[in-house]
């Protein structure tokens, strides 16, 4: 077979299968979608019977990638402070690893600091991965921040402008002001405890900082160590959020306080 060429039609799994099996839609709706044209397995528009090898072979739907690897797990986790955010600690504390089931094994997608509350993703599946931590790509978190003192309309400004930092300038945030010390911070980027050394810089330390969003997805019924599996559709609408940066739409400022 010459290199590059697809696989042959007598192996794997039949394509609307396999899209049935991870959670797309009916086998009818998958062969539509794949007739349409809107199904592509590495890069390519299949024709409908054609076969894949869902261990290997990337099938995207509109562009976005689909989990159909066998044995993906995708779990939402609610990170209480004093779990760290790696799949080992050599000092023996709290791992976020500790809070999920042990088979099959994950890990956490970016990290939350240690005195950090709030969602985190914890998955197998490389490919999400890489959509939600690669630098290129654009995914907003959100934070209720709860901050010593009272931020002046100024102290707003700055950090919904971008403020300067030892490893450069941020990027503009979207922040609103929620009480007269909380504020609800939305970063596009996922620099080692940014909003805490943003909020620093304008002379408001960080008291509490708890994750309540990240992309899409939100889940405030979910308790402090508690989580939860993600559904397909939240999957999907997870690495649909995962767009390079500059493509993200910009998002509309809040009024000045």
């Amino acid at each position: 077979m010459a290199e590059g060429s697809p696989a042959p039609l007598s192996t794997g799994e039949r394509l609307q299968k396999v899209l049935a099996r991870a959670g797309v839609g009916s086998r009818r709706v998958c062969e539509e979608l794949i007739t349409d044209g809107r199904v592509t397995v590495n890069g390519e528009v299949p024709v409908l019977g054609r076969r894949v090898d869902s261990a290997v072979d990337l099938v995207e739907l509109d562009g976005v990638p689909l989990p159909v690897r066998p044995g993906l797990v995708h779990y939402l986790l609610n990170k209480p402070a004093g779990v760290v955010s790696t799949a080992e600690d050599t000092h023996g504390r709290p791992t976020v690893i500790s809070l999920v089931p042990d088979e099959p094994r994950v890990y956490p997608v970016g990290r939350l600091d240690m005195d950090s509350e709030g969602l985190l993703v914890l998955t197998n599946d490389g490919e999400l991965t890489y959509r939600l931590t690669h630098p290129s790509f654009g995914v907003p978190k959100e934070y209720l921040v709860h901050v010593e003192g009272e931020p002046s309309s100024g102290a707003v400004r700055r950090l919904r402008d971008g403020v300067e930092l030892d490893d450069g300038p941020t990027a503009p945030a979207r922040v609103a002001v929620v009480a007269p010390s909380l504020l609800r911070i939305v970063i596009h980027e996922g620099r080692n405890r940014q909003i805490r050394r943003m909020c620093e810089v304008v002379g408001h330390p960080v008291l509490r900082l708890v994750r309540t969003r990240i992309g899409p997805i939100t889940d405030p019924s979910l308790g402090p160590g508690s989580y939860r599996t993600l559904s397909f559709d939240e999957v999907r609408s997870l690495a649909t959020a995962a767009i390079p940066s500059e493509a993200a739409p910009s998002e509309p400022q809040p009024a000045p306080e």
